[in-house]
């Protein structure tokens, strides 16, 4: 058997030869539509306005057949198998491409569908791999291309308006050779998808019965500052997650970084002072910020974002001095008449995850605090922009997500609500899995309170309706399944879906600096960066030993990296959905995955 090396060079060369050149599309005539995507009726909480206006611009991402993503996926499993030979040797960002480059057919296809409505190549913004072609077009030819009638839809609750369609069809010979086309039947709201940023006063509200941890705590949580189960600082979780007294070696090696979405902003002053008040040797530092999709960052300090600035300060104050980089990107505001440049009308997880993958060099660990649910963008299009994950995760990068701050719904404090419901025409109570935290190749950080941890009774958590199990975290969702009576939420969840979070981390009550003022502030929005945070400093010890950094986490978590864990056994359940929700437990359980990191004992089994 050839070596991986040269069998994947040997794929690359006969995938190359075989190149259509983005010029030789070939005339065909389209002549027979089927519906591609159609939704029985709008989602819940949706009503049609109108027309869409002929001349508004949108822009339509279409994507291509991904024709070797299994020959990916095994690769991504294998260099992140603790146990497997080829544990820890990532792919480069040619050979993730050209696994994931569409079949030659439906480059020739799609390419002479383009040009029978018109478009040239130098119209086309085509991703590195050509999985992927973007196009701005007047709702007028969009139609046209897609035998559908957009129309303008208002969200009751918040009075956003989107341009939208309930279906769109293709000829029938293009059905094998376009996976997805969107914005068509995606209802995202906007500016709903909110950072999962969480207040303190809104702990008053819970009326949730206190339960104790199972297990004693040890002499080290014992000796932590007593100050740690009201304010969390950047002493405390080096207290709490024993990074204390580590010192790093590989630093210009090493990287880190946060996204960031809706208008939020880091503040660079307001950083200044929090490393002042808890890291003063990294007052002179500063971070790198990047730009995606007319992303801003402006520095009034009025402007300055909780959720930016949480991020920021707590990422990269506990991993000072890696370089840090903070991607500001554009928001897609709602739909205004007047408007005909084009929108941002896409979900913008896709739009920083195109401009990533596109980089040569990325940071080894990303955290980002926001989602929404499952269910809101289609699952054909949540499929492709989680495969678009699994890219950067072949590459070895750790994308860390925080799990949610709705327990197993989307709101615990109004079981009424009407997101607890399916928009699938059934309109059935049903509990709601966080996007894009339940994709499988990411790390889902649920949120824990107290000293010693306890879980907190915001922090999401429960099963995809997308994506079945994967097998690493099969043995350990099994054993918590016999925990639980078999009938428990019956018809709520997906028992068989992907279980989430996979770990956890403090998600309450965080001193953060914002517009000069501190305040106290938390949500597993800061779960994901203190846990990013001891991801960055274990990858440390594994530069400094000549070795890759983690990347993908899940499979070695799983495997041994749980022994590295403090488990967290007691605590609030996360109600929701109009139930008490689920437990923390002994071993996983979906409300704090495995537990939260141990630096020393996982530097030990994971360096």
């Amino acid at each position: 058997m050839l070596p991986f090396r040269k069998l994947l060079t040997l794929v690359l060369l006969v995938s190359q030869a075989w190149a259509i050149p983005s010029g030789a599309a070939e005339r065909y005539d389209f002549k027979e539509y089927k519906v591609k995507e159609a939704l029985l009726r709008p989602p819940v909480g949706w009503t049609l306005v109108g027309e869409a206006p002929p001349d508004h611009t949108i822009s339509l991402r279409v994507g291509l057949p991904q024709s070797n993503f299994e020959a990916l996926e095994q690769h991504l499993f294998e260099v992140s198998d603790p146990d497997h030979s080829r544990y820890g040797q990532h792919l480069s960002k040619e050979e993730v491409e050209e696994l994931v480059a569409p079949p030659p057919e439906s480059l020739k296809m799609v390419n002479a569908w383009l040009k029978a409505h018109g478009f040239k190549e130098i119209e086309l913004d085509r991703s590195p791999a050509k999985d992927w072609v973007s196009i701005k077009v007047p709702v007028k030819i969009a139609e046209q291309m897609l035998r559908t009638k957009y129309h303008i839809w208002k969200h009751e609750e918040s009075g956003d308006k989107l341009v939208r369609t309930t279906s769109y069809s293709l000829p029938e010979e293009l059905h094998d050779h376009i996976e997805v086309i969107q914005p068509t039947t995606m209802f995202s709201r906007f500016n709903a998808m909110k950072s999962t940023i969480h207040w303190p006063e809104a702990e008053k509200k819970a009326s949730i019965t206190y339960k104790p941890p199972t297990t004693a705590s040890n002499a080290r949580l014992a000796a932590v500052d007593p100050s740690c189960s009201s304010e969390i600082t950047i002493s405390c979780l080096h207290q709490l997650y024993n990074t204390g007294g580590y010192v790093q070696k590989a630093t210009e090696k090493n990287s880190i970084g946060i996204t960031g979405y809706l208008e939020q902003f880091a503040n660079f002053a307001d950083l200044k002072l929090f490393y002042e008040e808890q890291v003063p040797e990294a007052v002179n530092s500063t971070f790198e910020v990047v730009t995606v999709s007319g992303g801003l960052n402006p520095q009034a300090p009025e402007e300055a974002g909780f959720e930016a600035n949480l991020d920021v300060q707590f990422a990269f104050g506990l991993t000072h001095p890696v370089p840090g980089t903070y991607w500001t990107t554009g928001g897609r505001p709602p739909f205004k008449p007047d408007l005909t440049t084009p929108e941002n009308t896409n979900e913008p997880y896709a739009d920083w995850v195109d401009f990533v993958l596109k980089q040569k060099t990325v940071p080894y660990v990303i955290s980002t605090s926001y989602g929404e649910p499952e269910q809101t963008v289609p699952e054909a299009y949540a499929r492709r922009v989680c495969n678009s994950f699994a890219q950067l995760s072949a590459r070895g990068v750790s994308l860390i997500f925080a799990s949610g701050d709705g327990g197993v719904g989307d709101g615990w404090d109004d079981p009424e609500r009407h997101r607890c419901r399916t928009n699938d025409g059934r309109n059935i109570t049903r509990f709601l899995p966080t996007f894009p935290t339940t994709c499988p190749y990411v790390t889902s950080v649920g949120g824990t309170t107290g000293v010693p941890e306890i879980s907190v009774f915001f922090s999401g958590g429960g099963f995809s309706d997308y994506w079945p199990r994967p097998a690493y975290q099969d043995r350990h969702i099994k054993e918590w399944f016999k925990t639980i009576p078999t009938d428990l939420y019956k018809d709520l969840y997906n028992p068989a879906g992907r279980g989430f979070p996979d770990v956890a981390a403090q998600g309450t009550n965080f001193r953060v600096y914002v517009g000069g003022v501190a305040f106290p502030i938390g949500g597993t929005s800061a779960s994901s960066p203190a846990f990013a945070a001891v991801v960055a400093l274990l990858n440390d010890a594994r530069l400094a030993k000549g070795r890759r950094p983690l990347g993908f986490l899940n499979p070695v978590l799983y495997a041994k990296g749980y022994a590295g864990l403090n488990d967290i056994t007691g605590g609030h359940p996360n109600p929701g959905c109009g139930t008490s929700g689920f437990n923390s437990t002994v071993g996983w359980d979906p409300i704090t995955g495995l537990g939260t990191p141990d630096f020393v004992k996982l530097k030990e089994i994971l360096t």
